[in-house]
Order: structure tokens, then C-alpha cells, then sequence
């Protein structure tokens, strides 16, 4: 403003006045009017740039409630799609249908008490609605689970997948149902949690594959570190059990599981043996003729204690095992990790290897 006016008196002062000074008088007093609208254009001037400057802001900076979040790796590390929901019967299946799946997945097992038989179990209303919820409906079958199969069956979703780890490995009801204690088997459940995995969520196909990688390579280390050294150190010990429960990871192991196979069965179907496969068995623990006793705590019966005690009444060390997660919270192999070293220090112990 000063600036102006300043300018208008250096005009004045170079135009001569003489016969012209009613004329300059008028310029003077329109150019001193103007001079006084100055400021107030000015101020018009500043509130509109005050006015408008958000919007100019907001389209260079955005404001952080209208921010957009960073964006993730989106091929391994996150997901636009919801978790794909498991259901599994048995929580051994679960925890590893949970590491296979990581975080794309939401597990729920229906048996995680260890304290539960789950072959005596019978399905809750609760356990209908938890199975027609999932897209995925994992079951041991063999006959190990007939109330999961009557879930399954009377709860039909259409696109839900269903994965019987019995059908799977070959195995039908009446045979050996405890198929999480082979390795193999184990194994090709793995694989099919994986490309089942996959067919219901294509977009995370390479996560899901990097999972298995991860869990047969890293997760599952240490279990198959302590199979192959018990098999490399105590090969060929003779053991007793007293169920079949224990059946399908001895040759595993490489031991040498000599109690009468139909014993074992018997006992793990909730039926007397016979008369000849008790006194055989007697016999096997009288004599000394096994180095290690194995029985599954959640099924012990007063024949089972009498025979427990007749081992502890030998020196023979003895090893209890259990059906489901012990405890309920450890993975899977956390838990058979754990199980596997008390056998291997009884072999120690027995063979003084």
C-alpha cells in the first residue's frame, strides 16, 4: 500500500501543473480513491486463498483420515479374502490343518479334551452348527469317528470340501484307525490339506504351498530327527503295547512291537482279548522278554493297570502315550516330539544304549 501511494506523488510531481490543474486534480483524487480500495482487495483477496487452500492441500497431501493404509506384500504375506474355515474332529488333524493353512485359515477341532475318548464321543447341537459353518471338514475315518461322518451327513453344504484321512491312506473301518501315529500317512495328509487348501482358495495357491514347504521342512524337523535316530540306535529292540494305537509307529521307529496283534486290538475296541494273548502277554513281561512297556493313559482298564504294574514289578520301563494333543494347547509335533524322547531315554535306560 505504501509502495502505491508513494508511486502516484513521483507521478505528480513530474507532470506539470500549469493549465492543467483542475484536470489533475481529478486524476489525483480517482488515483488516491483507488489507492484506498487497495486493502480491501487485498483482504478479499487473502480470504479467498485462505478458503481454498484445503482443497488444494488435500489434493497434493492427503489428510489422515482419508489417507489410504500402506499396502502389503499381497503374494505371500496378506490376503484380501476372508480365512477359509477348517473344522477339524480330532485336534491332531487340526493343529496341522492350522500350520499348513497359517493365517489364511481359522481351525476349529471338535475332540481337544485329552481326557476324551473319541471313540466314544458323542456330537453336541453345537458341533452340527460348528460343521455346517466350515468350507473345509477334516475326519479321521476308518471307523475311528462314525459321529463326525453322521455330522457331515446330516449337515449338507454345498462347495464344502471334505477330507477323510481314512479314504485317503487305504483304510476302511475295522482296521488300524490310529493313522496320525505313522509318519507316511501323516505325510500324505499333509499333502492333501495343501491342494485342498489351494482348490478352495486358488489366490493364495503359493502361500499355501510355502506353508507345506515350511512345515515339512522346519515344523516338523525335530520329529523326524528323533524317528530316525531312535531307528538308528535301537533298531530291532523288541517292545510291548497295550493297544494298536502304538501299531503303526513302531516299525517307524524300527522296533521290533511283539504282543499279539489281535491283544492290542482288542483292547484299543474296548473288548476282552483272549485267553491265550493275556497269558502271552503275561508271559512277555514275566520274562523280561521286552525292554520298553507302552500303554495309552486315556484308555487304561483294570487289565491294563495289572498289566502296568507287573512291568514296573520287572524293571521294565514304561511309557504312556495318549490319543489326542496332550496338552490340548501343543502342536502336533511338540506333542509326539515329546513322547518320542520319553521312549527314547526307556530304551536308553532298558538297553544301556
Amino acid at each position: 500500500m505504501h509502495i502505491v501511494r508513494s508511486c502516484i506523488f513521483q507521478l505528480a510531481a513530474r507532470v506539470p501543473l500549469q493549465g492543467r490543474l483542475p484536470q489533475w486534480q481529478g486524476v489525483m483524487s480517482s488515483l488516491l480513491s483507488f489507492s484506498m480500495l487497495i486493502p480491501l482487495l487485498a483482504s478479499c483477496s487473502s480470504s479467498t486463498e485462505t478458503s481454498s487452500s484445503p482443497s488444494s492441500s488435500a489434493s497434493t497431501t492427503p489428510v489422515s483420515s482419508s489417507s489410504p493404509a500402506p499396502q502389503a506384500n499381497t503374494s505371500s504375506t496378506s490376503t484380501s479374502t476372508a480365512p477359509v474355515q477348517v473344522v477339524a474332529a480330532e485336534n491332531f488333524w487340526g493343529s496341522i490343518a492350522s500350520q499348513v493353512g497359517g493365517d489364511r485359515v481359522k481351525v476349529k477341532s471338535i475332540i481337544t479334551n485329552p481326557d476324551t475318548d473319541p471313540h466314544d464321543y458323542e456330537a453336541k447341537p453345537t458341533d452340527a452348527r460348528t460343521v455346517a459353518s466350515a468350507r473345509y471338514v477334516i475326519v479321521n475315518g476308518a471307523g475311528y469317528d462314525p459321529w463326525a461322518s453322521k455330522l457331515l451327513a446330516a449337515n449338507p453344504v454345498s462347495g464344502r470340501k471334505e477330507l477323510d484321512v481314512g479314504k485317503l491312506v487305504g483304510k476302511k473301518e475295522g482296521d488300524n484307525p490310529h493313522l496320525w501315529y505313522n509318519p507316511s500317512y501323516v505325510y500324505q495328509a499333509i499333502d492333501q490339506i495343501t491342494a485342498d487348501l489351494k482348490s478352495i482358495d486358488p489366490a493364495d495357491a503359493s502361500y499355501f504351498d510355502e506353508q507345506r514347504t515350511q512345515y515339512l521342512n522346519v515344523g516338523l524337523k525335530s520329529y523326524k530327527d528323533i524317528i530316525s535316530t531312535i531307528k538308528q540306535k535301537y533298531g530291532g529292540t523288541p517292545i510291548g503295547a497295550t493297544e494298536s494305537i502304538f501299531a503303526y509307529q513302531s516299525p517307524a521307529l524300527g522296533l521290533n512291537l511283539i504282543t499279539p496283534p489281535e491283544f492290542m486290538k482288542a483292547i484299543a475296541e474296548g473288548q476282552q482279548p483272549t485267553a491265550s494273548d493275556k497269558v502271552t502277554f503275561d508271559k512277555q513281561l514275566t520274562h523280561k522278554q521286552i525292554k520298553v512297556f507302552v500303554y495309552n493313559k486315556q484308555n487304561t482298564t483294570p487289565d491294563i493297570n495289572v498289566l502296568k504294574k507287573k512291568a514296573e514289578v520287572a524293571n521294565i520301563p514304561v511309557v504312556p502315550i495318549t490319543e489326542t494333543l496332550s496338552p490340548a494347547t501343543a502342536t502336533f509335533q511338540d506333542w509326539q516330539v515329546g513322547q518320542l524322547k520319553d521312549l527314547q531315554q526307556a530304551l536308553a535306560k532298558s538297553t544301556g544304549k
